[in-house]
């Protein structure tokens, strides 16, 4: 099968600008407090995922984690049951955790994906910010990097939809097997997902697939090198694509307010797993305002990813929207105001900055 044929009705080979959301399925409270179930944190993901499709957003993705503080374990199934409430959105995975699965079985599950879909399914594979995954499914961290490598050279090569020959080191060879079902498009989008090493970009440019930056941390900007790197290994034919946290509110200080309490909650968790000291109040409004922390009303958000976009130059946005225990009923209006006024101006400031620059 030649490239033009893989690549065939590839929306990562497109350069026009497209716009997605990201949640972990982050288990979340009641508007009074009270704890929701994961059953129906699940199904709240599927609501909002059908929302955004409503809204015009291009994307919806979700992430995979193996842990009491977020619901979503089995992203294709999720995916798929909003699959059969939408028509036109693409949905992925943010991100499949490729080490500690098996590539055969990821490709087979998102070619299922994509047929029930239509051809909406994409994969972003990475090794995932969390290692609970390794003992659960009895890998061992000492082989972290093996692991993805010979993974991810597995997977790109399963993209080929033809009888595959391959061996390595951390599961059994393949000696000519089709994988089943193939596509009718002929290949399923794959992106790999990196926090911005230098090795991660070069790996995800040898094996020709486009680079999603997770910027979770300071100015967007600093991660240019990182996106010029990355277009110098491909020859610039590859996007490369941003996800970065973020909450919409009505206001400024309504997006701080109600965002504040469950993103240092979750953040203080996970750092007292890792040794990170408290967030404090002033910290977070520093992130909001010209870090990677994306807040505030519609025009503000607007305007700080149409700088982050101009910045580095990418070719899509996502917006993790979801942190923590936030409430159902702010995610869905989070959602609705990213689709219906947030993308909507993120286009009108870069098509006015682009007739004032002649660009």
């Amino acid at each position: 099968m030649t490239d033009d044929l893989i690549t065939a009705g590839d929306p990562t080979r497109d350069t026009a600008l497209t716009f997605g959301l990201d949640t972990f399925g982050d288990v979340t409270v009641t508007t009074d407090g009270d704890p929701v179930p994961a059953h129906q944190v699940l199904r709240d993901v599927v609501a909002q995922g059908v929302l955004a499709d409503r809204v015009g957003v291009d994307h919806f993705s979700v992430g995979e984690h193996h842990r009491d503080d977020f619901a979503i374990t089995a992203p294709e199934v999720v995916l798929a049951a909003i699959a059969a409430r939408t028509e036109r959105i693409t949905l992925g995975s943010a991100v499949t955790v490729l080490s500690s699965d098996d590539p055969v079985r990821v490709y087979e599950r998102f070619a299922t994906l994509d047929a029930v879909s239509g051809g909406r399914a994409e994969i972003t594979v990475g090794r995932g910010s969390f290692v609970e995954s390794f003992p659960l499914f009895g890998f061992d961290l000492a082989d972290y990097e093996v692991l993805f490598e010979e993974k991810l050279d597995l997977l790109a090569r399963l993209r080929a939809e033809e009888p595959v020959v391959w061996s390595g080191s951390v599961r059994a060879p393949l000696t000519g097997q089709q994988v089943h079902p193939t596509t009718a498009r002929g290949a399923i989008p794959v992106w790999v997902g990196v926090g911005g090493s230098p090795e991660s970009v070069v790996r995800a440019a040898r094996h020709g697939l486009p680079l999603m930056l997770a910027i979770i941390g300071g100015a967007p900007a600093r991660f240019r090198p990182f996106v010029d790197l990355f277009h110098r290994a491909t020859g610039g034919t590859l996007p490369v694509g941003v996800h970065s946290p973020g909450f919409v509110a009505d206001t400024d200080q309504e997006a701080l307010d109600l965002l504040y309490p469950h993103f240092k909650a979750n953040r203080d968790r996970i750092g007292r797993e890792r040794g990170w000291p408290a967030l404090t109040r002033p910290e977070y409004e520093r992130e909001a305002a010209d870090g990677a922390l994306f807040v505030g009303s519609p025009e503000t958000v607007a305007r700080r990813i149409a700088d982050a976009v101009t910045a580095l130059g990418v070719q899509r946005f996502d917006l993790k929207y979801a942190h923590g225990t936030m409430p159902h009923s702010q995610l869905l209006r989070a959602v609705e105001l990213y689709g219906t006024q947030v993308v909507p101006r993120v286009r009108e400031l870069l098509s006015d900055e682009g007739a004032r620059t002649g660009a």
